[in-house]
């Protein structure tokens, strides 16, 4: 009996070709609609499905393959007398190949103009129960949902007459990844029609990811990695165009704390990243003077670091960093200039970046996920009061509001301090606070004096004011809901520190 493959594609790369192996080999090929035409335009001959079923097409095309004898022909155990049997007195014809892929749902639910019916009517239904019934019986059921396989199948088939066993289980691991991908790109978009998805927090989530990168190794050598990036409306939108040399596990994680910083700062500004927190960042009147004053905040760190613009990279500003080394540089544009000079940074990978916010933020845990909103409750959001006896002056409160921002992106027990637009000393990620405040002056040394402190939480004990005044600094903000908030305020009137409760603590664990 001549082996049967049923072929319902809506990507038809290379399909042609395929068939075309396949008939020379004895296969007969069943198909349905489109594909049927393009396979006939090529000389091929091809039984249409309603010819398999006895049954045309209804409404509309949404049901072509959904009949007992296409999925009795691929469902029937081969080792199973009672199975084989009943086709056999059903007059069902085994199936011993699907090629399937689906309609393109997440590219209709791409198009702004699209309507919600629109993208419904691309949900597929028999496809995706094609896939699902010949991968069930891979053993006796080859499962095609890449074009990319086509040349592997063929040449197992030429050269041995079948498809071995792991290979047909890959296939079959393929078809189950690829529909539950499509169903969470499916659960996505109508999530994000009909409820706030995923932040509704239904009692089941699913999120669909493909590789986008593959990777050398992953934060050490000896861990392979990969990236993968969103199917349909999940996280941060992907990194743009990049040149240079591939993005690396640690380089991407760098990228996204850059990003995350730079996002919820006025345009111009820079951010740099060492080891996915940010250890300088500055607001200025240009690209250039922004870096300038991001790399003073602590020019040591900033070697071999991320750096992040929230605006166009011009010559100037490329010129400026020219000598220090970096891993990647992104910006939402570059001029001709500053890519004529930054392309001569031979290891330098330079990255094209949307500057937007991701919606909500995802961790493992336990092997399991937490999911949460994410922090874009920014200073202009939040009721500062001023709490001290003095007021701070209006740059003070420019260097707060920066210094609170940044503070979201630092680790826990964040402490940032910030001088005209500027940090100039970052401390983050250790047990206590007071430590966090040591490390922060220690960083800005000098530049201390006369800056302003900001603190993710409240402080706990006077002991973090009291190192501050020490080292010349003159204003803070905190979220206070301390109940030794009074202690801590006492210090900072003792020594003429201005201090806003700002009401929202910004904490990352």
């Amino acid at each position: 009996m001549r082996r049967r493959v049923l072929i319902s594609v809506a990507d038809k790369e290379g399909l042609q070709d395929f068939a075309r192996e396949l008939t020379a080999m004895g296969w007969e090929i069943v198909s349905t609609g489109g594909t049927a035409r393009l396979l006939r335009e090529a000389g091929l001959e091809v039984k249409e499905v309603e010819s398999v079923t006895n049954s045309p097409e209804i409404l509309g095309g949404r049901v072509k393959t959904l009949h007992p004898v296409v999925h009795g022909g691929i469902l029937a155990r081969r080792d199973n007398p009672g199975d084989m049997a009943q086709i056999e007195e059903m007059a069902i014809t085994p199936i011993d190949m699907v090629v399937c892929n689906l309609y393109p749902f997440v590219e209709a639910a791409s198009r702004p103009s699209a309507t919600i019916e629109d993208v419904i009517e691309e949900i597929d239904i028999g496809g995706v129960t094609l896939l699902r019934a010949g991968a069930k019986n891979c053993e006796a059921v080859i499962v095609i949902v890449k074009p990319g396989r086509y040349a592997e199948v063929i040449e197992q088939l030429r050269t041995r007459g079948d498809v071995d066993r792991d290979t047909r289980r890959q296939l079959a691991l393929e078809a189950f990844n690829h529909t539950a991908s499509y169903d969470s790109a499916i659960a996505a978009y109508l999530g994000g029609q009909w409820q706030d998805w995923p932040l509704s927090f239904p009692d089941e989530i699913a999120f669909g990811y493909k590789k986008a990168l593959s990777m050398r190794y992953g934060e050490n050598p000896h861990q392979k990695a990969a990236f993968y990036e969103p199917v349909l409306g999940s996280g941060r939108p992907p990194l743009g165009s990049s040149s240079g040399k591939g993005l690396s596990y640690n380089n991407i994680n760098d990228a996204d704390a850059a990003l995350g910083t730079v996002c919820d700062l006025p345009s111009p500004a820079c951010v740099i990243v060492k080891h996915a927190g940010p250890c300088g960042v500055a607001l200025g009147s240009s690209a250039a003077e922004a870096f300038a004053k991001a790399l003073d905040g602590d020019p040591i760190s900033a070697f071999g670091g991320v750096v992040a613009f929230n605006c166009e990279v011009d010559e100037d500003c490329a010129l400026a960093m020219k000598k220090l080394f970096m891993e990647v540089l992104i910006a939402p544009s570059y001029s001709a200039q500053a890519l004529s000079i930054l392309g001569a940074k031979r290891d330098l990978r330079i990255v094209t970046a949307s500057q937007s916010h991701p919606r909500y933020s995802i961790k493992q845990a336990l092997g399991g996920l937490l999911v949460q909103e994410a922090d874009t409750l920014l200073p202009e959001g939040e009721e500062w009061r001023v709490v001290s006896k003095r007021s701070p002056t209006d740059q003070e409160m420019r260097d707060l509001r920066l210094a609170v921002t940044v503070c979201k992106h630092v680790r826990s027990n964040a402490i940032v301090l910030a001088k005209d637009g500027a940090t100039v000393g970052i401390g983050g990620g250790q047990p206590n606070r007071v430590d966090c405040v040591r490390i922060a002056v220690d960083r800005g040394k000098d530049k201390v004096r006369g800056s302003s402190m900001a603190s993710d939480a409240f402080f706990p004990f006077p002991d973090s004011l009291e190192e501050a005044a020490r080292a010349g600094v003159t204003a803070v903000a905190h979220p206070g809901g301390s109940k030794k908030d009074a202690e801590s305020l006492a210090v900072a009137d003792a020594n003429g520190m201005a201090m806003v409760i700002t009401g929202a603590r910004h904490f990352r664990h």
